[in-house]
């Protein structure tokens, strides 16, 4: 293939995501020069979607609050954690520069972090892990910083903002939880609320950027601030590459396809394969035909940097036993056919919330991370039957009482009004357990049985069924005003509700199998010259399991770092 226009530079990285960026800024700050190219017509991929949470086993914003963490327990809880799939190169690189990639980026660009002390490791009871201090996010930004490139950064994901507006994780949340129980945060909310307005009036979306959002603003003005070009709707179709090296690719560009040649190499960071349907069908045993599946990840992940890398001889880690990382879907009515997606992350750990399967059956512990939530409901529904389009369902109930308290799913707590939710069946009502069974499809009679039985225990603030609450992880996700159980209430006062949840993932697992430098292996296992793979495009170091709040991008912004430090002759 070849092209009328070429560019050269020294690394050219696909895909403008926090890996991609990583790469691109951590390269440039050692001498390179960097061109970006995205795919899509706006940047950040799905870190501009995501929560912006970074795993980092022993941490310097951990360390300098005086929280204890080592990297041998991190090695201890990632071996558990991955099993027969455990990596200990890519794991011990992982440990030795993921504090040290923390440290680069907060000294020499405009990212700058906040520690979540009380964020739990998801499984906390497992050797090396630690209730807290291992996940970092982003410090929330000003998108004025941006100038007008932030006209161009991917926004939030609609569905888990308040009106268009961004929601800090933490003590933030906690205030619009508590809106109307306390003036303190009646008042930190109504401030939020009014800078908002002043926003969308001036500029016509949120400048004040959280989670996510930050993150991938952050790296986009750190990014410009060193001279490096992004270049918008431009995918990579084809690697180039000589004797054996990779030493560039052909761009499509708005005003033709561009050669572009990289003397240091390509780092591709396109964001796996949510969008591949057929990858998923292989993959992804709930949805046989690839179609019973929802992703609240960017349109344009499907699998760009796996197609470009196979005809060098690139392998894939299909072997993982999961593919991706589950969460569940919520399918929100946009009110003209189309649907939204919303992923439930902590509606689940609070008191009142239980879940059940088509068979009106509990089947998991609700607290329990998203990941660990799916695989559940996986396995329980083995024998039921689907959901309308073929669908692996459950659905998560909450009485009266609780709804209003917390909301649930897309549905916001009060006063926010529900009848719109009714209205458009996201939300379905019934003043007895028949009713809503018979209003959601599953069995009345397990569901009765289920509630009171789940009620009985509830009113002691126990739950020897699935044990919810009987973690840090659990309890982090609760209600510390509950006692004695932060997870659990009784669902029995007023009215009972249910959303109806699907499988869906976060990003996939199933990437480009690397060395501990993020170069691209072959099918022999050795490097392909100049080719590396972070983010997403690169197979997970958790092996196919999910340890903690930011284990993608934590591992995202590591080795796109140590890619960076490789490409520029850097590499320990």
């Amino acid at each position: 293939m070849s092209a009328n226009k070429t560019h050269s530079c020294d690394l050219l990285v696909v895909g403008s995501g926090a890996g991609g960026m990583a790469a691109a800024i951590t390269a440039r700050l050692h001498g390179l020069d960097v061109l970006v190219v995205e795919k899509e017509a706006l940047y950040g991929g799905t870190t501009a979607r995501s929560g912006g949470w970074l795993w980092i086993p022993n941490n310097p914003l951990a360390k300098r609050e005086g929280m204890q963490d080592s990297r041998e327990a991190g090695r201890t809880y990632l071996q558990h954690e991955a099993g027969n799939h455990f990596d200990a190169a890519r794991v011990d690189a992982f440990l030795d520069n993921g504090p040290a990639m923390v440290d680069f980026f907060e000294s020499k660009t405009a990212v700058k972090f906040v520690l979540g002390p009380q964020f739990s490791d998801y499984h906390p009871n497992a050797p090396g892990a630690i209730a807290g201090g291992r996940s970092i996010c982003a410090e929330p930004m000003d998108g004025r910083e941006l100038g007008a490139q932030i006209k161009t950064l991917r926004p939030p994901l609609k569905e888990i903002t308040f009106v268009g507006m961004m929601i800090g994780s933490g003590k933030e949340l906690l205030h619009f939880f508590n809106v109307t129980r306390s003036v303190v945060s009646a008042a930190y909310v109504a401030k939020l609320l009014v800078k908002y307005g002043r926003d969308l009036l001036t500029h016509g979306r949120a400048m004040r950027l959280t989670n996510g959002n930050a993150l991938a603003g952050r790296l986009a003005k750190s990014a410009a601030d060193l001279g490096i070009p992004l270049w918008l709707e431009a995918p990579a179709k084809q690697l180039l590459s000589e004797a054996g090296r990779v030493t560039g690719a052909v761009i499509a560009t708005k005003d033709g396809d561009v050669t572009v040649l990289a003397s240091k190499g390509v780092v591709l960071a396109t964001g796996g394969f949510p969008h591949d349907a057929e990858r998923r069908r292989q993959l992804y045993p709930h949805a046989p035909t690839g179609r019973e599946h929802y992703t609240p990840t960017p349109p344009g992940n499907t699998g760009d940097g796996i197609k470009l890398a196979r005809p060098l001889g690139a392998q894939t880690a299909d072997e993982l036993p999961n593919a991706a990382a589950w969460v569940p879907i919520s399918r929100v009515p946009n009110g003209d056919g189309s649907f939204g997606t919303f992923p439930h992350f902590i509606d689940r750990g609070k008191p009142g919330v239980i879940a059940v399967a088509r068979d009106g059956k509990r089947f998991v512990n609700e607290g329990n991370s998203y990941h660990d939530f799916c695989q559940a409901l996986v396995k329980a529904s083995k024998d039921l039957p689907r959901g309308p389009e073929g669908e692996v369902e459950a659905w998560l109930i909450a009485d009266h009482v609780t709804l209003r308290r917390y909301g649930l799913g897309h549905v916001k707590p009060f006063p926010v009004p529900l009848a719109h939710q009714l209205a458009n069946g996201y939300l379905k009502r019934g003043k007895t357990p028949a009713e809503l069974a018979a209003a959601c499809g599953f069995d009345a009679d397990n569901f009765a049985a289920t509630l009171a039985d789940y009620n009985k225990h509830a009113a002691k603030g126990e739950d020897p069924a699935f044990g919810k609450g009987s973690t840090a992880y659990n309890r982090y996700l609760g209600d510390p005003s509950v006692t004695p159980n932060p997870c659990i209430a009784p669902v029995s006062r007023g009215a009972l509700y249910a959303v109806r949840v699907v499988i869906g993932d976060l990003g996939s697992f199933a990437g480009i199998k690397t060395d501990a430098n993020a170069q691209v292996l072959d099918g022999q296992g050795q490097p392909v010259p100049g080719l590396y793979a972070a983010g997403n495009d690169m197979a997970s170091i958790m092996g196919g399991n999910y340890p903690g709040g930011g284990i993608t991008l934590g591992p995202a912004m590591t080795f796109g770092y140590i890619a960076g430090r490789h490409a520029a002759g850097m590499a320990d």
